[in-house]
């Protein structure tokens, strides 16, 4: 291996001018396949292998339900239930009309199967009361069929006022209507928009919290070849929101959420903030570079080599690899902080041996010097990468694939171009080179206190493994979005309550197993509720249609009177109003509060004159025509049946072939990781093909500690079976990993100490860790072998805590991006980094002892 490593940089010192230009060329050649080819698929359902059990299940519910994919959800928030259904049905509206970027919009809230049978969900002598109310109300309701204007409205409330004053009615059972009117006008007055709510006056029923919310479901048209593959129909939600004056100043809020908008929202966190760092990132490497080798030769013979290599490494991702994904797109600063580390180890050598030698000279002994170390620091990085090949996280599959492979093609290039274009520099001596002048008298102390430095490690070995129950394990998703992100905070508002809650789980079933599983998972404490097609089929329809079928014969010629009244004239506004402050002052004078002050407002705005008339209008009579024809339908309630239930809506509930969807809600706030892991638990018991959301977290927690597992037993396994080869000693192999499984554990006791969390995103660092940090060690033991003393004083010692500040540069420059799962990686590799250079500069050389002559000669 040496002879060849020889060979290999005398051609390239030889032929220098040649080879650089071919490798320069072939570069370009791949820089321009790179930009002709580069893509991204944001899809992050394929970062999971297919195949497994979970993925299928899910798969084949996605085949029979096409129309639940790529869900964008917009939630409509209002001050009234009538401004919230207004706004939504206007939004959903100007959504369908653009089919070029949404393959459908529905409502679900507000389907035709509910507006026409909703009431018969209802208990029976809740129907009964909402009837009686209707009934009672006919007057007012007639007044308003037959002028559904503002108009209309003031002549209603003086019909009310009348009847009261008259002693038909009892004052105190108008208040609630009369107090409404009067805190809209009084708005009004103000120029604020408080719009009356006829749903709430018209049913008599009290509005709860989620009565002001509606929501929209749209299925986007994504473009996966753009990094923000949702970008254009979030924006044309909000441009059509803002076009239609659904904002919060109008008393109405549109936030988009969705699993579409989350990866879109995380995908654009990680693109911000991907020019600023990669900046920074690139100028502090430079700087760690100037600082290190101090000289402009070598800085820019190293900087060709690692933009060579990273050219050569994308155009090889691209071309073997398939589109990068959300989780691979973050080789590159892998590659600049590792790659870079071969070509400081390369250089300072040098660097160091032209103090003594001339420019041929001092390459062979470079070449003889670091050569090999660099070739099993190189595949032993590579296989710490390579090592998730096998496990089913593809995300990090492909991005250990092409990091692996980086690897190689960085260690062939600073064995072949970086000698070369150190030659054709002519990269002089440098007499810093030579190593720190703190080196020496460290490495006489270490000598001098190898018991106290073991005994301190142990120790702070013993008090992280103390540490490490300490350490949180957080493996939902949710956790590692933008927690700024519109969906993101949008998300954990509906989580709150278990009706809204996303952390939902499906499964599909014939129609029999289907209402014999909804009924045993309805008895379980982990769930709230169970839906199915059975589930919308209301029970005891027949004294609820008698109800309904009555009050439809009377209020029926109410509803729909021959004749509706012509818009009015502002005169005839403002005469209506003068006439309902007049019966509301009769009312006053009796004490009624209410009625005094919607008389003091009706005045004031008979006062103004046909200025207040817009905002009194705006407030009071918007959305009555809506209301009337809800009640209509309400009224005209039938009987309805599995056979009868209308083809639209059975088709969100039954597959084509035949199969119920099933649809399972958790109890308790799903925010807490422990309730969505039991209610994922608790289905799954019952149901072990269940699929959605809950279980979707539930299973990537199993799977990434398993990946981790496996691809860290994997590396372990590999490189020690390499160092063996290479080593040819058990002792110092052992030497190699003991300073990493130190740091390991160093690593996770910090964490837990800072609070960190073991999450998707940090958890495949520990095995890269391990390639990284048996590159550093390998430095030391291998110089030791060959006899070097005082490792601490000596250019490697130089190199490595230079490659190790510009490994953690580009690893740092991950914890500023504005996803918080990238940051945390950044955060951890830091960390990690920062740990496997203590243990390597003062432990390392505490253990392998002064060199031996028994050493020097093995190694010669």
């Amino acid at each position: 291996m040496n002879s060849i490593l020889l060979r290999t940089v005398e051609f390239s010192r030889r032929h220098a001018a040649a080879l650089a230009s071919v490798v320069l060329l072939l570069a370009f050649a791949a820089a321009m396949y790179a930009v002709r080819h580069i893509s991204i698929d944001s899809d992050t359902g394929k970062l999971v292998d297919p195949t497994l059990p979970w993925q299928r299940a899910a798969a084949d519910l996605d085949r029979q339900f096409p129309q639940n994919q790529d869900l964008l959800l917009v939630v409509v928030d209002a001050t009234t239930p009538d401004r919230a259904s207004d706004a939504a049905a206007e939004l959903a509206r100007r959504m369908r009309a653009r089919a070029d970027l949404f393959h459908y919009v529905r409502q679900p809230d507000a389907d035709p199967y509910f507006r026409r049978f909703g009431l018969l969900f209802l208990p029976a002598a809740e129907v009964q009361d909402f009837a009686d109310h209707l009934i009672s109300a006919q007057p007012f309701i007639g007044t308003l069929a037959a002028d559904p204007s503002v108009r209309g409205v003031l002549d209603a409330i003086d019909l009310l006022g009348e009847g009261a004053v008259r002693g038909a009615v009892a004052p105190a059972a108008i208040d609630q209507p009369l107090g409404l009117v009067a805190d809209s006008a009084e708005a009004a007055l103000d120029g604020r928009r408080q719009p009356l709510s006829w749903q709430t006056l018209l049913s008599g029923r009290k509005v709860q919290a989620d009565g002001r919310r509606r929501f929209i479901l749209a299925r986007a048209v994504l473009r996966f070849g753009q990094v923000e593959a949702a970008s254009q129909d979030i924006e044309a939600i909000r441009s059509a929101a803002r076009e239609a004056g659904l904002a919060p100043d109008k008393g109405i809020s549109v936030r988009v959420t969705g699993p579409v908008a989350l990866n879109n929202d995380q995908l654009a966190a990680l693109s911000e903030s991907a020019v600023f760092s990669t900046v920074l990132c690139l100028g502090l490497l430079c700087f760690w570079l100037a600082i290190g080798l101090r000289s402009a030769r070598t800085m820019a013979a190293i900087l060709i080599t690692l933009v060579v290599g990273l050219v050569g490494c994308a155009a090889f991702a691209i071309r073997v690899i398939g589109p990068f994904n959300p989780v691979s797109i973050a080789f590159a600063p892998l590659f600049i902080g590792i790659a870079i580390d071969f070509g400081i180890q390369f250089s300072v050598r040098y660097s160091a041996e032209r103090l003594t030698a001339e420019p041929v000279d001092a390459m062979r002994k470079t070449a003889a010097g670091v050569g090999l170390p660099l070739t099993v620091a190189a595949v032993a990085t590579a296989v710490g990468f390579m090592a998730f090949a096998p496990t089913a996280y593809l995300g990090v599959r492909d991005l250990g694939l092409i990091a692996g492979t980086g690897m190689v093609i960085a260690l062939a290039l600073n064995l072949t171009l970086l000698p070369a274009l150190l030659g054709l520099f002519r990269a002089g001596a440098e007499r810093h080179a030579a190593g720190f002048a703190w080196g020496a008298p460290m490495d006489r102390f270490l000598d001098r206190r190898r018991r106290g430095v073991i005994v301190a490690a142990l120790a702070l070995a013993a008090l992280s493994a103390a540490a490490l129950p300490r350490l949180k394990f957080d493996f939902n998703p949710v956790d590692l979005e933008n927690p700024r992100a519109e969906s993101v905070r949008t998300l954990v508002d509906l989580m709150a309550d278990p009706n809204t809650s996303p952390y939902t789980i499906e499964f599909l079933a014939d129609p029999a197993a289907a209402r014999a599983a909804a009924e045993k998972l309805g008895s379980l404490p982990e769930v709230g509720r169970v839906l199915s097609l059975g589930v919308f089929i209301p029970g005891d329809q027949a004294p609820k249609l008698e109800i309904l079928s009555d009050a439809g014969t009377l209020l029926g010629p109410t509803l729909s009177p021959p004749v509706v009244t012509p818009a009015p004239t502002p005169d005839e506004i403002l005469a209506a109003a003068g006439r309902c402050a007049d019966v509301m002052a009769q009312l006053a004078s009796r004490g009624d509060k209410p009625a005094a002050r919607l008389a003091a407002a009706l005045r004031g705005v008979v006062q103004r004159g046909p200025a207040a008339l817009p905002a009194l209008a705006d407030n009071l009579s918007a959305g009555i025509g809506q209301r009337l024809d809800d009640l209509r339908v309400a009224l005209s309630a039938a009987p309805v049946s599995l056979d009868t239930i209308p083809p639209e809506f059975r088709q969100e509930w039954v597959a084509p072939d035949g199969r119920w969807r099933v649809q399972v809600f958790p109890r308790g706030d799903t925010r807490d990781n422990e309730t969505l892991r039991r209610f994922a638990k608790a289905v799954q018991k019952v149901v072990p093909q269940a699929v959605g959301s809950a279980v979707t977290v539930d299973e990537w927690t199993r799977l990434a500690p398993r990946a981790f597992a496996t691809a860290g037993l994997l590396a372990l396994v590999t490189i020690s079976v390499l160092l063996m080869a290479v080593l040819r000693r058990v002792r110092n192999v052992a030497l190699v990993l003991a300073p990493l499984l130190l740091a390991g554990i160093l690593t996770l006791g910090a964490a837990a100490l800072l609070g960190f969390s073991i999450n998707f995103a940090n958890i495949i660092t520990l095995p890269m860790m391990l390639g990284i940090g048996v590159a550093f060690d390998i430095y030391f033991v291998m110089r030791h072998q060959a006899g070097e003393l005082g490792l601490l004083g000596s250019p490697t010692a130089r190199g490595v805590v230079f490659s190790a500040l510009t490994t953690g540069t580009a690893f740092g420059s991950l914890a500023l991006s504005r996803s918080p799962g990238m940051a945390e990686m950044g955060k951890f590799l830091a960390l990690a980094l920062f740990f496997i250079l203590a243990c390597t500069l003062f432990v390392l050389p505490v253990l392998l002892g002064p060199s031996s002559g028994a050493d020097r000669g093995e190694s010669r």
